[in-house]
């Protein structure tokens, strides 16, 4: 955790021991530091969900990586789960959405995030936190014991995006920097 927070300091280039700063609007600089660190932490959830979901990931590593995942994301969030095979869309808790991944019934699954991009720009709410949305669009392939693809869909998702004011110590030092989390992972369209 003190890794994550160093780093983010690092990237964000953003370290102050002023409260008042944290009411300022981000200047193009920063908000592009914060872009970045936003969009790197979807392509790890990407890689994340890649690990979960092979089959020729031990189940304990996948456990130790779902963990991993869920600090990505903000306490209660929610990701979307769709299928050519039914209309509806089901929603799960991130952990609950990640056991079920181990669990797909394939011998072999693979799963590509490609287009990853900002859709809205960062927006300041009242309570001085940031919200944006990146979209991507996902590739699922399913194949069985004979490595015949037997389900195939891509899903254009939107993440929103999360930037919050935070403060950490470090050396008896009171530091400042932004963090970056992601929201509920909603399925926009799923296709063949």
């Amino acid at each position: 955790m003190k890794k994550s927070i160093l780093i983010i300091a690092a990237i964000v280039g953003f370290v102050i021991s002023n409260p008042l700063a944290a009411q300022e609007n981000l200047s193009l600089q920063r908000k592009q530091a914060i872009d970045s660190l936003a969009l790197e932490k979807v392509r790890d959830l990407s890689k994340y969900i890649t690990i979960i979901g092979s089959k020729d990931t031990p189940w304990s590593e996948a456990n130790r990586v779902i963990d991993r995942a869920e600090e990505l994301f903000m306490d209660g969030s929610e990701i979307g789960v769709s299928s050519l095979l039914r209309p509806e869309i089901n929603y799960y808790s991130v952990r609950k959405y990640f056991e079920r991944l181990m669990r797909l019934n394939y011998n072999r699954v693979e799963i590509e995030w490609y287009n990853i991009e900002y859709v809205s720009d960062l927006q300041r709410q009242p309570d001085g936190t940031y919200v944006g949305v990146i979209t991507i669009f996902q590739k699922f392939k399913g194949y069985d014991k004979e490595g015949r693809l037997v389900y195939q869909d891509t899903t254009k998702k939107d993440i929103t995006v999360y930037v919050k004011r935070k403060e950490t110590q470090i050396g008896g030092r009171l530091i400042g920097f932004w963090d970056v989390l992601l929201g509920d992972i909603r399925v926009k369209e799923t296709s063949k």
